[in-house]
């Protein structure tokens, strides 16, 4: 009886090595696809269970009790029938191997157990497996054991039955218990990890990990794109002194190994760094990390471009300073509050400026009576709509604070409030008259407004340049690869322009581009699509969503439509101003491309169209781009 119990111990030893050594490689067979994963996992448990068949127990002429039941049941549960048919395959064929009078038995019993466990996982498999389901299934793996013991091993007397039987049924069931917990473990670290993986990686600041002499551990895309790696891994192990100049990594590695030494944090330092022939600003946070001893084995870094920020701050700084100068000779509003928010004194140039509620604020009254003044004549539009004594206590308890206010009255006008304390506990309020300011600060947003947009429209045609499409391809072909949709380019090339300028001269010329970007706008309808002129008397169409057929159908459209003028162009061999169209598509599935390689496929295709005869429209693909390099790439216009 020992050395059964001895015997299935160490089977169950075997069976928490593999869940083990499972684990161990768990994070690598996440980076394989669903079905790959799930082979592994099923080649992992069948190897297990042939090792535990290595230890079974012989009952009779053979026929043998192990805990290959367990890993077989486990493997239907979590992976399903692909992981189930992998470990039934590897353990039967196994079993076949092994040969002897219970190699039908024993098949028999594998495909039992394994269709246990895929019954198992498809009872559970639109909810997440908990310890229930792994109860279940064990109880559910008995039960299984006993009736096929009972048919299988009839010749049995019940000694053998009480002393191998029982507890190889006993172990088999702890054995999925604790595999089923091991797994479900990791399923949660490794969502866990996922999550710390995914807020690490997707954050828009850089964030990195150094151990204790200073080598990157961990680091997010930001980092590795800023020191021009493509991947993560790539930095893995690397240091300052691999990345930056001597100087600064010294200074770096000096200031990290003090702070790993006195365990001292640094706080938004910041660091104005130059980066070609641009000045950069950024603000670095370092934290030391401990072990669960308490000793410090690294630390944690975070940096944050500010740039942007204190050029902002810098510009309001400067408004505010200008504001400042240009009040200082203006007749403002002044008022001094008591400690207790009892109006001291105010001059008559802030009673002015307050007229609804200026019966309210005269001296002697409290900052609560003023409140409830202008409530009661909704003097101003940031009032909530019912003002309550809870509001008004609050709002008074604000008024001794150092602020600055900007308050829009029901008069349009617009007022700031500046709040200062003074050492015995009095507010002195300041009150000016922003109306025209802020009426001047709409106004210069709209023209700002409006010289953006003549700086992206072409003065002669009155579609977008150059400029504006370039910035357009980058952030469509973005926008493509995030939402696996296709885009769409249209390269347009007048046919025959030069001449047409030598006969008919360069005004006419210009008004026939002007005629080409209006037929271009009439067949181009959605507010998304852009065209644009390329240059000269190239144009460009940019479609967003717009797989071949669509483009090559819209391209169709403007020919026709272009051709319908009948603009006359004696130098053409079409007697009439015609153009060329290269189209390209970039599907769905396509592997990421940048906009200069999309621009060049494009300008491939209308090259083709050049050289089969022009007015006419040509698709780019591969076998055309080879044909082409081997002939040379030179064309007409």
């Amino acid at each position: 009886m020992s050395t059964t119990w001895q015997i299935l111990t160490g089977n169950l030893a075997v069976v928490a090595l593999v869940m083990s050594v499972w684990a161990h490689f768990y994070y690598r067979f996440r980076n394989l696809s669903a079905l790959q994963s799930k082979v592994a996992f099923g080649l992992t448990m069948g190897l297990g269970a042939i090792a535990s068949m290595l230890l079974s127990i012989p009952v009779n002429s053979g026929a043998f009790i192990d805990l290959r039941s367990s890993l077989i049941a486990i493997s239907g549960l979590f992976g399903g029938p692909v992981a189930a048919i992998a470990t039934m395959a590897v353990a039967g064929g196994f079993r076949i191997y092994s040969g002897g009078a219970g190699t039908i038995n024993g098949i028999t019993g594998i495909l039992l157990i394994g269709a246990v466990g895929v019954a198992a996982h498809i009872i559970v498999q639109n909810r997440k497996i908990g310890i229930i389901d792994v109860v279940l299934l064990a109880a559910a793996v008995c039960v299984t054991l006993v009736g096929s013991t009972l048919v299988l091993l009839s010749s049995a007397d019940g000694q053998t039955l009480t002393s191998i039987v029982a507890p190889a049924l006993f172990l088999n069931s702890c054995a999925i218990i604790i595999s089923g917990l091991v797994l479900l473990q990791f399923e949660r670290i490794a969502l866990e990890r996922d999550l710390l993986t995914a807020a690490l990686t997707q954050t828009s600041d850089y964030h990195y990990v150094k151990n204790s002499q200073s080598q990157f551990v961990i680091v997010n895309r930001n980092v590795a794109e800023h020191h021009h790696f493509s991947s993560p891994a790539e930095m893995i192990g690397l240091t300052d002194f691999q990345l930056a100049t001597q100087r600064r990594a010294e200074i770096l590695f000096a200031e990290e190994q003090e702070l790993l030494r006195n365990g001292k944090p640094v706080i938004d330092k910041i660091e104005q760094l130059r980066e070609g022939e641009q000045e950069r600003c950024y603000s670095t946070s370092k934290f030391p990390l401990r072990d669960g001893k308490g000793e410090i084995i690294g630390l944690a870094g975070a940096t944050r471009d500010i740039t942007e920020q204190r050029r902002v701050e810098r510009e309001l700084t400067e408004s505010r300073n200008l504001l400042s100068h240009a009040m200082a000779g203006m007749s403002d509003g002044f008022a001094m509050f008591g400690p207790d928010g009892t109006l001291l004194f105010c001059n008559e140039q802030y009673r002015c400026l307050f007229p609804l509620s200026a019966p309210a604020r005269i001296p002697g009254a409290n900052i609560k009576d003023i409140l409830r003044k202008v409530a009661e004549t909704e003097e101003r539009r940031d009032l909530p709509k019912d003002v309550t004594d809870d509001w008004i206590d609050n709002a008074a308890a604000h008024l001794h604070q150092d602020k600055d206010e900007e308050i829009d009255l029901c008069d349009g006008r617009w007022l700031s409030l500046r709040t200062r304390l003074t050492t015995d506990g009095k507010a002195l309020v300041v009150v000016s008259d922003i109306t025209a300011m802020k009426q001047a600060e709409h106004s210069l947003r709209e023209l700002a407004e409006q010289m953006k947009s003549l700086a992206e429209t072409d003065a002669l045609t009155g579609i977008v340049n150059r400029r504006a499409f370039d910035q357009a391809i980058v952030i469509e072909l973005a926008r493509s690869a995030r939402n696996r949709t296709p885009l769409s380019l249209l390269l347009i090339d007048v046919d025959r322009f030069k001449a047409y300028n030598d006969t008919y001269g360069h005004v006419a010329g210009d008004e026939c581009l002007k005629a080409v970007s209006d037929c271009l706008r009439e067949v181009v309808k959605r507010r998304t699509d852009v065209v644009a002129r390329f240059g000269g008397e190239e144009f460009v169409v940019l479609l967003p969503e717009t797989d071949e057929g669509a483009a090559q159908a819209l391209a169709l459209k403007f020919l026709t439509g272009l051709r319908a003028l009948e603009i006359p162009h004696a130098g053409s061999e079409f007697r009439y101003v015609t153009a060329s169209v290269g189209v390209l598509t970039k599907q769905s599935s396509s592997s990421e491309l940048v906009s200069a390689e999309l621009i060049k496929r494009a300008d491939d295709a209308l090259y083709d169209a050049k050289r089969n005869g022009r007015n006419q429209i040509s698709t780019w693909s591969a076998q055309k781009c080879d044909g082409r390099r081997q002939k040379g790439s030179s064309r007409s216009r």
